[in-house]
């Protein structure tokens, strides 16, 4: 008889899970919104969003949740012992897996990515996660550490170069250009307005979708751009050098740095590179990766792991051959 597993993966933006057997095939699928207990409307909000992707992706399996017998989920919002607690009650309440198991989601990310399931990850989507496994299973994760997160925190540093460059203390910039055209409006000082405004004509600011524009605008070699993507990568990369250091990885011959999440998926060089520059500067045996697999693939790998899977080619051939088209992971 076939086992079925789960794995979930929770952020802010979307929560995903996948079902899948014990043989690496993916047979359902499922979306909810946002599972950060830190970042929901409420706790039972958040819980509500991962019960949501999970009984969609039951259903496209015609499984009950008394059919699985792993589940792993990989959560923002998992931070401190009480919410590793919670969350596993909330779970099992549930009975989404006969042995269940919660991790930060930096700590899935990292199983997406690296081929041995060690090393550390850097996560950077609409918000950002660090976090480091070894090869004794111990984890370490920046959570409430981390002072620099994802694309809302580029969009608002974004914001802040065109203010500054619009009153004349600031650089100029090619970012104020792509800034007007991104909320159509005509002056910096109409996207201020509206911005900030009491009225009925104030808009949603959006700082996340202004990230593109940023690394956009930096890898066309606008000065501004470009130190604000240097020096977002470089903070990144120092959080990353903790995580290393807290599990001893600094003092192997090599580990694998991962870098996953939605700010990284064209893979924009000067970002890129300066998370890999100060990285090797402190760590020079770090072995910098993309992501193979979207981070929720990576609870699906532990769950199976948990279950004495072995992860072989012929496993990951099989797993890749059914996931879900991508247009389930975009945000």
């Amino acid at each position: 008889m076939s086992s079925y597993i789960l794995g979930v993966d929770g952020g802010n933006s979307k929560t995903i899970a996948l079902v899948a057997d014990s043989e690496g095939r993916i047979i359902g699928a499922g979306r909810g919104g946002c599972a950060d207990i830190y970042g929901a409307e409420s706790v039972e909000a958040a819980c509500q969003a991962i019960a949501d992707a999970v009984m969609a992706a039951l259903s496209a399996a015609s499984l009950t949740p008394q059919a699985l017998d792993i589940g792993v989920f990989s959560l923002a919002g998992a931070d401190w012992a009480e919410d590793f607690v919670f969350l596993q009650q909330a779970m099992e309440q549930r009975h989404f897996g006969k042995h269940i198991t919660v991790v930060n989601d930096a700590i899935g990310a990292l199983r997406a990515g690296s081929p041995d399931g060690t090393g550390v990850s850097i996560v950077c989507g609409t918000g950002t996660a660090t976090g480091a496994r070894n090869v004794n299973g111990q984890v370490w994760h920046t959570s409430w550490w981390q002072q620099t997160a994802g694309s809302e925190q580029l969009g608002k540093k974004t914001l802040k170069a065109v203010f500054g460059a619009e009153l004349g203390i600031a650089p100029a910039t090619t970012l104020t250009q792509r800034v007007l055209q991104f909320y159509d409006l005509p002056t910096v000082e109409a996207v201020l307005h509206r911005l900030t405004t009491r009225t009925e004509l104030r808009i949603p600011e959006r700082a996340g979708k202004l990230a593109r524009i940023l690394l956009e605008e930096a890898e066309r070699s606008d000065p501004v751009a470009q130190e604000i993507v240097r020096t977002h990568g470089e903070s990144l990369a120092d959080h990353a050098i903790v995580a290393a250091r807290h599990l001893k990885l600094d003092e192997l011959s090599s580990f694998y740095l991962v870098l996953a999440g939605s700010v990284f998926r064209d893979r924009p060089s000067i970002f890129v590179n300066a998370i890999i520059e100060r990285m090797r500067s402190e760590l020079p045996q770090a072995v910098a990766v993309f992501n193979r697999f979207e981070p929720v693939v990576g609870a699906v790998l532990l769950a199976l792991e948990s279950l004495d899977v072995p992860v072989t080619e012929a496993l990951l051939h099989a797993l890749t051959a059914t996931l879900p088209p991508i247009s389930l992971f975009e945000t």
